[in-house]
């Protein structure tokens, strides 16, 4: 956990520097024969993040140490509800984001170029708070370049491995995967479906939860009366 007192700590400490190489190095355009095709097209800021630096990992070949250290970051995020208070923060001065950045860095493992550049280039542009979104996305573009198909299970108690390997088992061999797609299994938990599931894949939704049965027949009741 990164706590705000560390870092601003670290801030203090750390010799004054210019934040960061300019945005320019990161989106830098690729030559025209060099031209990298995104899996997929996304949208919003975050999804501008995700999609260059998934360009800069491609043409530096690192993609999957840029996808590990994301995953790792995004986790960060998730779990750390200070951190997120932090790069939320208005008032962050230079030294700050550079701590920031630096402790960042550390928890992401390894020293990635690209990584490095998107955090500078976040924080260079008070975007920081975007970090969480932009590791979400990228993961979003590792799944479609991987050939992965997500399966959301929604269910009011968590699934065991046993049950979530015979539903990964049974969806994969249906018309709801194509054909060399791999199956990816998130199981989420949401107690107000009572029971039962509710499956997503991709753009399709399977509700098959308690709540929604009672719904329908909420429903047919007083359209009865």
């Amino acid at each position: 956990m990164l706590s705000r007192q560390a870092l601003l700590r670290s801030a203090r400490v750390a010799a004054p520097s210019r934040l960061i190489a300019s945005q320019a190095r990161f989106y830098a355009a690729p030559a025209a024969n060099d031209t990298v095709k995104p899996p997929v097209a996304l949208f919003g800021l975050d999804g501008t993040y995700a999609t260059a630096l998934y360009t800069a990992a491609v043409k530096s070949s690192s993609l999957d140490p840029t996808a590990s250290a994301l995953t790792k970051l995004g986790d960060l995020v998730a779990k750390d509800p200070k951190l997120a208070t932090i790069l939320s923060a208005p008032t962050l001065s230079t030294a700050d984001k550079s701590a920031i950045v630096t402790e960042l860095q550390k928890s992401a493992g390894g020293n990635s170029e690209t990584v490095k550049n998107l955090l500078q280039a976040l924080a260079e542009n008070n975007r920081l708070s975007l970090l969480g979104g932009v590791c979400t996305k990228f993961s979003e573009l590792m799944s479609a370049a991987r050939g992965e198909v997500e399966m959301t299970v929604t269910s009011a108690t968590p699934l065991d491995n046993k049950t979530l390997n015979r539903l990964e088992s049974a969806v994969s061999k249906s018309s709801y995967v194509g054909q060399g797609k791999k199956l990816k299994v998130k199981n989420e938990v949401n107690s107000d479906i009572l029971g039962g599931l509710v499956v997503e894949i991709g753009d399709r939704t399977i509700d098959l939860s308690v709540s929604s049965k009672i719904a329908k027949m909420n429903k047919l009741l007083t359209d009865t009366l």
